[in-house]
């Protein structure tokens, strides 16, 4: 390289490569591509997921890494990391769909996945037949010979009813069709749906995988290699691969997700327990209430019920703008399994698109609030959400 002019030496830079050593943490490659010695390893990695690194859009090794942890993690055998938890359930959607296909999803969805089918259904003729969560007997009264999926949420956003996933995973293997399920909610700590019986499982890692409200990412776990491939197909020509700082942090925030989960679960049950009996509050929506629909069957699929739940104020509408105007702890803020505690109100915020018919289905009423609960201390927490009731 001393022979070069400076302007070809500074294209040309210097690469280590660590020799009798490995870093502890994983490395971020943040590279767009990677050289090749020899044309026919460069030809062969270009076709497939598990080849050698070629360009970003198709493998990264610090993306890699992500997709075998969450496989792993889920009880998978691949997984297809991508820029956002939508990214993921629409590339799951759109490799697995065709024109006239039907699918079965349950009622009580996360808003922007129910516009995701109605999209679906407006442009393409995907039929989408809608069933509750907890009823394998719906399933089976509305497959077709069309029907392609059963789509689920382990526990649906916002108001936490659980999926009975060995019954509905069941019914839709009887009728040789494939399972997604959204494990968002519970994380692969407190269920992974593969061993009941899923196909696919999607999450947004956004939320409690990278858990430090930093990170725009998603991820799909396929318990089929086949599956696998033919999603990873659609989603490298989609476009929607994850970025590898994005992937980096997501795995840094995975190692403390186990701690995190436990005090989630524990701040929500304090603080659920608390709002229960409230005179404000008109019902509390947590599986781990026994009040809760769910709370039988979260109980024996779930080790903990989660640190998401919702509420309904007994002033309604009004009541709720109030409680969100006067937290001073809480934050008024989209997402959640952050480290901080978040609030939201569905009806115009996560299920804006879903019409009146779609909100009263998922049982979301005017005055529901959301609470993504944090890490921070439950004394605090109900100091905040005391006070912000008495002005309600």
């Amino acid at each position: 390289m001393s022979s070069l002019h400076p302007e070809t030496r500074v294209v040309h830079l210097p690469r280590p490569v660590p020799e009798g050593s490995t870093p502890i943490s994983m490395p971020i490659y943040q590279t767009s591509g990677f050289v090749f010695d020899d044309p026919a390893v460069f030809a062969d990695g270009m076709g497939r997921p598990d080849g050698a690194y070629v360009y970003g859009r198709l493998s990264n090794p610090t993306v890699r890494a992500l997709e075998e942890a969450v496989a792993g993690l889920e009880g998978g055998v691949a997984a297809v990391a991508t820029g956002s938890g939508m990214g993921a359930i629409n590339a799951v959607l759109l490799g697995l769909l065709k024109s006239g296909d039907h699918v079965i999803a349950q009622s009580a969805l996360y808003g922007a996945t129910a516009q995701a089918l109605a999209d679906l259904a407006r442009r393409f003729g995907v039929e989408v037949t809608h069933v509750p969560q907890d009823d394998p007997a719906a399933v089976r009264a509305a497959v077709r010979p069309t029907t392609r999926l059963l789509y689920l949420e382990t526990i649906a956003n916002p108001m936490t009813q659980v999926a009975d996933l060995p019954g509905m995973c069941a019914a839709a293997r009887e009728a040789g069709i494939l399972t997604v399920v959204d494990n968002t909610f519970a994380s692969p700590i407190l269920c992974r749906p593969i061993e009941h019986g899923a196909d696919v499982v999607v999450h947004s890692v956004t939320k409690y995988l990278s858990g430090h409200t930093d990170v725009l990412g998603g991820v799909a776990v396929f318990a089929d290699h086949d599956l696998h491939r033919g999603v990873w197909s659609y989603a490298v020509e989609l476009g929607a691969t994850a970025d590898p700082f994005a992937a980096w942090l997501t795995l840094r925030g995975i190692q403390t997700l186990p701690l995190r989960m436990e005090r989630h679960c524990a701040n929500a049950r304090v603080l659920a327990t608390r709002l229960a009996g409230h005179p404000a509050v008109a019902a509390v929506h947590w599986p781990g209430l026994p009040s809760h629909p769910s709370y039988d069957l979260a109980a024996k699929l779930l080790p903990d019920f989660g640190g998401v739940f919702s509420f309904d104020l007994a002033g309604g509408r009004a009541a709720g703008e109030a409680f969100m105007r006067n937290v001073r702890l809480a934050l008024l803020a989209p997402s959640l399994g952050g480290v901080e505690t978040l609030i939201l109100h569905p009806a115009t915020t996560s299920h804006r698109t879903v019409d009146a018919a779609g909100l009263a289905a998922a049982g979301i009423g005017e005055g529901t609030v959301r609470v993504a609960v944090g890490i921070e201390h439950p004394e605090d927490l109900w100091a905040d959400f005391a006070q912000a009731l008495d002005a309600v």
